[in-house]
């Protein structure tokens, strides 16, 4: 696959990983539309690559659609969509409904009506991409955020679901499933840091490394971490194996005082 000349929106991008994602595609030739709710680093970002910058919510119905209508009189048309924007609010069982919202307005809804909006023009053209930052938390939990891990499991079932529905029509689906990367995220962890690092924190941009030799293959799940697939595969096989272990580790981190 080639992104030169291509039209393309990273949502989140004003740090992280986003930030990774924009200035590899504009590296090989993508013309970048930077979105990221903090408008002083979406510009930033924006341009140190070369590219535009659309700084928003997109947390509401909304925002979402003036990023859409905006990305598109800036590019002409969208060829490519990374939903990369997440939150992680909200930990243990007693978070509050706020939480919930937010995070579900942003790790899930914001993929849902983005590609509201673009799969109909894709399906009409022939093609397009929707690559979806989830989580490994995606693929097995997060041990003290259950708002991240139900959120996150969303998101990989809704891009889950475009797939088997549009691939056909020349949508491509993809999902990025990490697990601890040297961002601020992982910086705010505070005792999950070591858990969410056991594998090697590794940078984002390694993880756009990992993106794109995805792009090139189409292939679903973009691991950075490969282990995940081993993990996901006894999560799978041997379910009630895998909730052991992973209560075993709640335990030694309730010991270590991490939920106290």
């Amino acid at each position: 696959m080639t992104v030169q000349d291509k039209g393309i929106v990273v949502t989140g991008a004003g740090h992280g990983i986003g930030r990774a994602l924009a200035a590899r595609m504009a590296a090989e030739g993508g013309r970048v539309v930077v979105n990221d709710i903090d408008a002083d680093a979406a510009a930033a970002a924006a341009a140190a690559i070369g590219g535009h910058a659309v700084p928003g919510d997109l947390g509401t119905e909304e925002g979402v659609a003036a990023l859409v209508a905006a990305a598109r009189a800036e590019l002409g048309a969208i060829d490519v969509w990374f939903a990369n924007a997440g939150i992680d609010r909200g930990h243990g069982l007693d978070a509050p409904e706020e939480d919930w919202e937010a995070a579900l307005g942003i790790n899930v809804l914001s993929h849902v009506r983005a590609a509201r909006l673009l799969v109909p023009d894709w399906v009409e053209r022939g093609g397009g991409r929707f690559v979806a930052t989830a989580s490994a938390a995606g693929l097995l939990t997060m041990l003290g955020s259950p708002v991240y891990s139900v959120t996150k499991h969303a998101a990989v079932a809704f891009a889950e679901w475009l797939s088997a529905t549009y691939r056909h029509r020349g949508v491509v689906v993809q999902a990025i499933c990490p697990q601890g990367v040297r961002t601020r995220m992982l910086d705010g962890a505070g005792p999950l840091q070591e858990l969410l690092s056991h594998d090697s924190a590794i940078s984002p941009e390694d993880v756009a490394e990992a993106v794109w030799q995805a792009l090139q293959d189409d292939r679903f799940l973009i691991l950075p971490h490969p282990e995940v697939a081993g993990y996901y595969a006894t999560r799978a096989t041997e379910p009630d194996r895998w909730l052991h272990g992973m209560n075993k580790l709640q335990r030694r981190l309730e010991d270590r005082g991490a939920f106290s």
